[in-house]
């Protein structure tokens, strides 16, 4: 039994007449007669009775119809979400969020899956460093990654999202905390908390400014995460200098004060620079729109550009 058999006989059933469902189909009446034909043939039984003034479905015809117009619709849908598949509209995207990036990024991220990509799930892989995430990138569990630059791994594609100024956090009854200024040599003498990985550009980036500032930060204690380091900081062992995104997490007994001098740090979206999915394409082609990523910085992808035309 063909597919086109019964789109035929449904065309057929619906109208009652097949002079008219020919026009539908588009086809001669004689070859649509011979197609139902051979339909009841193959079913072995009769779906239509057929006078010169009526066509009329039988039991059997009605049983059958309710059945191929469902079998229809499935397969309808089927092509539906398979096109929607192909074309970037439908899947999962899997997302590894630095741990301070999380807090301002994640939920433009989703505003954005959500209205634009409805049809879209998002997998939150949060707290990762940028070593573990661009790791998640190789190996493929992650489609995406919201990281620290720079990477040495000339197979990711990196584009920046923004630059955050470093910003002191540090416990509420500290010395420095009533200090409406403060500079970097302020820090000087302090007892520092820092991120426990070796490759953390947090770390090199807060190792970068104090050494231009004339002195080497003291490590007293490390961190897995700014989960953390925010209560080694709230116990007072130690200041921490970190991106300006932490202040989205209130912490009793932590403060956060600007320092001069401290600079900026990036934030940066990556992806494999060879990515083939139609998914990821269209995920940063959206984030292109909603002006995450700056225009022409998503590479082109040549199935979601034709499924973009297509849809115009």
């Amino acid at each position: 039994m063909e597919l086109r058999h019964l789109r035929y006989f449904v065309a057929v059933a619906e109208t009652c007449h097949f002079g008219q469902a020919a026009e539908r189909l588009h086809m001669a009446q004689p070859a649509l007669s011979q197609s139902i034909r051979q339909l009841e043939g193959e079913l072995g039984a009769v779906l239509l009775t057929r006078t010169t003034r009526q066509v009329r479905l039988t039991p059997a015809g009605e049983f059958f119809y309710d059945e191929a117009r469902r079998v229809l619709q499935l397969l309808d849908g089927a092509v539906r979400g398979v096109r929607r598949v192909a074309d970037g509209h439908r899947g999962l995207i899997r997302v590894g969020f630095t741990g301070t990036a999380a807090f301002t990024q994640l939920p433009r991220f989703a505003r954005i899956l959500q209205s634009r990509l409805p049809e879209v799930a998002l997998e939150v892989h949060a707290d990762l460093l940028t070593p573990a995430q661009t790791e998640g990138l190789q190996d493929g569990s992650l489609d995406l990654a919201v990281l620290r630059p720079p990477l040495a791994d000339t197979e990711l594609e990196v584009r920046t999202i923004e630059s955050e100024p470093l910003v002191l956090a540090l416990s509420a009854d500290h010395r420095l905390a009533d200090r409406p200024e403060l500079a970097l040599t302020d820090l000087a003498t302090e007892a520092f908390v820092l991120y426990n990985s070796q490759n953390s550009a947090v770390n090199d980036a807060v190792q970068r400014v104090c050494q231009e500032a004339g002195f080497t930060p003291r490590r007293e204690h490390e961190a897995p995460g700014t989960a953390v380091l925010l209560p080694l900081v709230a116990a007072g062992l130690g200041v921490a200098l970190v991106p300006a995104s932490v202040r989205a997490v209130p912490l009793e007994g932590v403060v956060f004060r600007e320092v001069r001098g401290a600079g900026t740090i990036d934030l940066a979206l990556a992806w494999r620079r060879d990515e083939s999915s139609p998914l990821v394409h269209a995920v940063l082609a959206e984030l292109e729109t909603a002006g995450i990523l700056r225009p022409g910085q998503a590479p082109a992808h040549p199935a979601h550009d034709a499924a973009q035309e297509a849809s115009r």
